[in-house]
């Protein structure tokens, strides 16, 4: 697939005129940055993860998303539920597992929720996807040691087991299907020093896929959207600080052009 800035615009108009619910179940460190980051893309965010109500709030949803950040039993529960019912009435999961590989606990509760219902898309970094496919892969916390290369096997083996869209995020970014693959190479190494950009990505991806049902083309196209958007905001302030309020309001008014200019794709 060769990614075309023109329909990266048009979904992003899209998001815009619709303003999709996205229902997050996320982690306690980024449920604010990932919020704010819907309502600037043009999405409406919640954040829910009662057990007693994820049911009902899916129901009313265009999407869902499933980030394992903060762990607890009652997260657990409530993501099984979500997922259950997303599934049930055809509605698109974004799976994040975050994490994955530094505890025997995150490795059996991401196995679990993706083998009991498939997502739509899974994101995360090199190592994550690397120990979510059964490798051995060392992560540095949250943090992956890998460049996002060195799991192109993992998210092709995880693509064809759940068939699912399968995200590796990193310098480069690459979206997998079943056998197709591209590439994108916008961003900044300045948003690696703000906590929960790789979460932000995953919410954005939240967004596209509620309006557009080809997920692997709604998924390259956030993932384009997040580059874009980080490098015009390290340009404007080079630090970290600045980057997170420079990140939301490029997203607010990000154009068509500067996705036209700016896009860097391979396929």
């Amino acid at each position: 697939m060769q990614l075309n800035p023109h329909q990266i615009w048009r979904d992003i108009q899209a998001i815009r005129s619709a303003q999709p619910l996205i229902h997050n179940i996320t982690n306690f460190v980024v449920m604010n940055t990932t919020a704010n980051a819907l309502l600037a893309i043009g999405a409406s965010p919640a954040m829910v993860h009662a057990t007693e109500e994820v049911e009902e709030f899916v129901s009313i949803s265009q999407a869902l998303v499933v980030n394992i950040g903060t762990l607890d039993a009652n997260f657990v529960g409530g993501m099984e539920l979500a997922m259950k019912q997303a599934h049930k009435l055809n509605k698109p999961i974004v799976f994040d597992p975050v994490g994955v590989g530094a505890t025997s606990y995150r490795n059996k509760v991401s196995t679990q929720l993706i083998q009991a219902i498939p997502p739509s898309v899974i994101r995360g970094n090199a190592s994550e996807i690397m120990a979510l496919a059964g490798l051995d892969a060392q992560t540095k916390g949250v943090d992956s040691i890998y460049g996002s290369e060195a799991a192109l096997n993992a998210a092709y083996f995880l693509s064809k087991k759940y068939n699912s869209t399968v995200v590796i995020s990193g310098a480069t970014d690459f979206i997998i299907y079943q056998d197709n693959m591209v590439s994108t190479a916008n961003g900044h190494p300045l948003m690696s020093k703000v906590t929960g950009m790789g979460c932000t990505a995953t919410a954005l991806i939240g967004a596209f896929v509620a309006i557009n049902p080809n997920y692997f083309e709604a998924a390259a196209h956030a993932m384009a959207v997040m580059g874009i958007s980080g490098e015009i905001a390290a340009e404007k302030n080079p630090y970290p600080g600045s980057l997170q309020v420079n990140f939301l309001d490029t997203l607010y008014k990000l154009t068509g052009d500067d996705i036209l200019y700016r896009l860097q794709v391979t396929s």
